[in-house]
């Protein structure tokens, strides 16, 4: 991580948006995580295989990192798997309340100028900044 500069985080950035938008040119949605597990979950659901290969390549791609950098184990979770599971459902409780999730309303949504999204982007945002706040007051 010692060769880590400004540019990476561009280009990260600049390949997420197209990544966005070619899925949702070639799916005619918008392709937030929450909306596309959470379908995969409903029996009516027509196209679970693009939803499918979809989260497989975002499971094969971290897999795939892990096991080819040894830099990608400073992202391993620090906390304790209770509290990474906990987190979790409060994640999807807060997806479903919300709406969509922070891959849809922080990238598709945001790009596509929706109000909504932007409102929920920095409500996320502000909750999460709170929320790591409190945790590291009480847990250290």
């Amino acid at each position: 991580m010692n060769h880590y500069t400004l540019w990476h985080a561009l280009i990260g950035g600049i390949l997420i948006g197209l990544a966005s938008l070619l899925a949702t040119v070639l799916s005619g949605k918008i392709p937030g995580i929450s909306g596309v597990f959470g379908r995969l979950l409903v029996a009516a659901t027509p196209d679970k295989a693009w939803r499918g290969i979809f989260l497989s390549g975002l499971i094969g791609g971290a897999a795939l990192s892990f096991a080819l950098w040894q830099s990608a184990a400073l992202f391993r979770p620090m906390r304790p798997l209770v509290v990474m599971f906990v987190a979790g459902l409060l994640v999807g409780f807060g997806t479903r309340l919300g709406g969509g999730c922070t891959s849809g309303h922080g990238v598709c949504g945001i790009g596509m100028g929706a109000k909504d999204s932007i409102a929920a982007t920095l409500i996320f945002v502000a909750t999460a900044m709170v929320t790591v706040f409190i945790y590291n007051r009480m847990v250290l």
